[in-house]
């Protein structure tokens, strides 16, 4: 799992723990936050990439335009 995914479930832990009051809002936010923590923990790994000196034009081209 990426770095950036760990540090999303662990923000929404931290979330977590704060929402632990007894007020209805506070119980559907919590339950949103839990399930969203879940959603992550289910997300499969991302596929093996191939160490490769090869450069896909493709990829290059939209990782640029994400970047721009």
């Amino acid at each position: 799992m990426s770095t950036a995914y760990l540090r999303a479930r662990d923000h929404l832990q931290q979330a977590a723990a704060i929402l632990q009051g007894t007020d209805g809002r506070s119980r559907q936010l919590l339950h949103i936050v839990l399930r969203t923590i879940s959603l992550i923990d289910d997300m499969p790994p991302p596929a093996a990439r191939p160490v490769s000196n090869v450069l896909d034009f493709v990829e290059f081209k939209d990782r640029f335009q994400r970047h721009s």
